[in-house]
């Protein structure tokens, strides 16, 4: 396994990282989610991400309660807050109250004294970007967050945070992490400019456009057994086959066999040829998905494949 950078901090995170999303606490069986955060470790996969809003919790619990028998300082984990935790108005965005309580809450339900990074789940427009940066700058310094980050904020938002805590000296923000794969590649037009420019890294989610990347959804069906056979997952799959996808999925496939690796290593590759990309957040859901997935930790592949690919893509 490969370490990055976590932006201009001094935290180093494995390439690929292994998340909760639509996994633990809901469609995966708690022993064998155990097994795939056990196996994840084992083969040097240090960064686990959560967030409160994966099954109201369940998410974080599972993946903590995997994790603790490993030393604490030998992984870094990540929780979330914006997106509605209750049915009051105060339950959800970023206001100082929301914040304070859902990290408190976090670290309850996960049995832990810190996070290593928090992020703002979204951009809230109802509560100023000071309001939010300095709760999170108070709960750093009580030891209770190391370092902050946002989720699918625009150029402009990141520009803002930065432009925010840079004013009232506060931490700064060391992370984005936005959706990007082949097919989803919106980052590429200014977000990663800005972010080189701040010192912040991206860590990308959905990296195997939920499975559409690994081949599995083949002439665009989605197989009872697969993941994205469940309701909450099939419509971002059926999204990305509506795209008609179908045909570039078979070339790439081809590609990744000529050079000798499966299409999923040849993703992964493809999102880590960024060097602002520090991490690959993918969803595992089995041991050996995840040994499949690190396998792509360190592919190096010449310039003239990403060329081909690009033709492909385009």
């Amino acid at each position: 396994m490969k370490y990055r950078r976590l932006g201009r901090s001094g935290l180093k995170v494995s390439e690929i990282s292994l998340g909760s999303w639509l996994t633990y606490g809901k469609t995966v069986d708690e022993n064998l989610a155990v097994q795939t955060v056990h196996k994840a470790y084992e083969l040097g996969v240090n960064f686990f991400d959560s967030a409160n809003v994966y099954e109201r919790g369940e998410g974080e619990r599972v993946l903590a309660a995997a994790l603790k028998e490993f030393p604490r300082e030998s992984y870094v984990i990540t929780t979330k807050a914006f997106w509605p935790m209750g049915e009051g108005p105060n339950d959800r965005g970023l206001s100082r109250k929301h914040v304070f309580e859902q990290v408190h809450g976090s670290l309850k339900r996960m049995n832990l004294d810190y996070v290593d990074v928090f992020y703002c789940h979204r951009y809230d427009p109802e509560t100023p970007v000071d309001e939010t940066l300095r709760t999170i700058d108070d709960l750093i310094r009580q030891g209770k967050i190391l370092y902050a980050g946002v989720s699918e904020w625009t150029a402009a938002q990141i520009q803002e945070a930065v432009a925010t805590a840079d004013k009232y000296l506060l931490d700064r923000i060391v992370v984005n992490q936005p959706q990007y794969n082949m097919f989803q590649r919106y980052i590429e037009t200014d977000i990663l400019s800005v972010s080189k420019k701040n010192g912040i890294s991206q860590v990308v989610f959905s990296p195997l456009a939920q499975g559409v990347l690994t081949g599995k959804y083949k002439g665009g069906q989605i197989p009872a057994d697969s993941r994205a056979a469940n309701e909450s997952v099939n419509h971002w799959v059926k999204q990305t086959l509506s795209q008609g996808v179908a045909g570039k999925v078979e070339q790439l496939e081809q590609v990744a066999a000529s050079l000798g690796v499966t299409l999923t290593e040849l993703a992964l590759a493809w999102v880590l040829r960024q060097p602002n990309v520090a991490s690959a957040l993918v969803g595992a859901t089995k041991p050996e998905q995840i040994e499949l997935n690190c396998r792509a930790s360190g592919l190096e592949l010449p310039a003239e494949v990403w060329a081909q690919i690009e033709g492909i893509l385009q």
